[in-house]
């Protein structure tokens, strides 16, 4: 039953991204056991100074009548990890083979992760989409109607131009004053050494950076008839290509790849999680949860 809440394919049949996002979280969430790993207890555990963009939904205003000091009070398991999502809407996102682009599954991917965070673990969240420029950038709140600003942002994302990385990475460094979580959704057609090169500084601040690879299935394992024109969506590029290339060239070439971005990526100290578009979103979730709840 749970993986229906989290089938990309279910997902499409439903028009609205908020909706969507709440019905993949409350999913999640039903089927977590409720243990204290998970951090989704809200008893009170103390208070912590108001900085500026705090909600003013958690100050005690009991506390600031008595003393004019402004706090806010804080739960168990929230630990105000701040979270931004740096979404890739190039050209090669718009891939399908079946019933969700990467694009789609990534909107719900990021949809999911902001409702979670503000709703579930009262965490900013914030996010930059980009391809080869930065097409918007929404900064991490939890200010009254954030969690529609970011979803409108994630509606609005449409697959344009080329991939550069170093564009929304030397953004988000500029203003980037606290540390927090990076998640990077992207399909990562590029050197897994300039890719790894390119966002590794983001941990510089002592950020916890994850990249998120997201494939469809039939770009691991493509399936061909005969001869047939393969075309750069980023490019439009096109190349001719036989049966035997895509089971020797091609298959040693997409492995390579992906065994290089693990290995590049870990051995750099940040985290790696392939994702296949017809998978459930379950894994994002978690890893989402399992940082926030290190105590960031």
């Amino acid at each position: 039953m749970l993986q229906r809440f989290l089938d990309p394919t279910v997902l499409a049949g439903i028009s609205s991204l908020d909706l969507i996002a709440k019905t993949v979280v409350d999913g999640f969430v039903t089927g977590l056991h409720r243990s204290p790993d998970f951090g989704f207890s809200q008893e009170f555990a103390e208070y912590r100074a108001y900085t500026p963009g705090d909600d003013l939904r958690h100050v005690d205003w009991n506390l600031f009548a008595r003393t004019e000091r402004t706090y806010l009070k804080r739960y168990r398991g929230e630990t105000n990890s701040q979270l931004t999502i740096l979404l890739d809407a190039s050209n090669s996102m718009k891939y399908t083979s079946h019933a969700v682009t990467k694009m789609d599954y990534a909107r719900y991917m990021a949809a999911a992760l902001c409702y979670m965070a503000i709703h579930h673990q009262r965490d900013p969240a914030g996010l930059i989409v980009f391809d080869d420029e930065v097409r918007n950038y929404i900064r991490p709140s939890t200010r009254q109607g954030q969690l529609y600003r970011l979803l409108a942002g994630l509606e609005q994302a449409e697959p344009r131009a080329r991939t550069d990385f170093s564009k929304p990475l030397g953004h988000f460094q500029e203003f980037l004053h606290r540390r927090g979580i990076v998640l990077v959704i992207s399909d990562f057609y590029a050197s897994p050494e300039t890719i790894v090169k390119t966002i590794e500084p983001l941990r510089f601040h002592g950020s916890e950076v994850v990249l998120f690879h997201l494939l469809d299935p039939k770009e691991i394992h493509p399936e061909m008839r005969g001869p047939s024109i393969l075309v750069d969506l980023e490019t439009d590029q096109k190349i001719e290509v036989i049966p035997d290339y895509v089971k020797t060239e091609y298959r040693k070439k997409i492995d390579d790849h992906l065994e290089q971005m693990r290995d590049r990526t870990r051995a750099a100290g940040m985290g790696y999680h392939l994702l296949m578009t017809d998978k459930p979103l379950d894994k994002a979730l978690t890893e989402y949860l399992s940082l926030r709840n290190r105590g960031l």
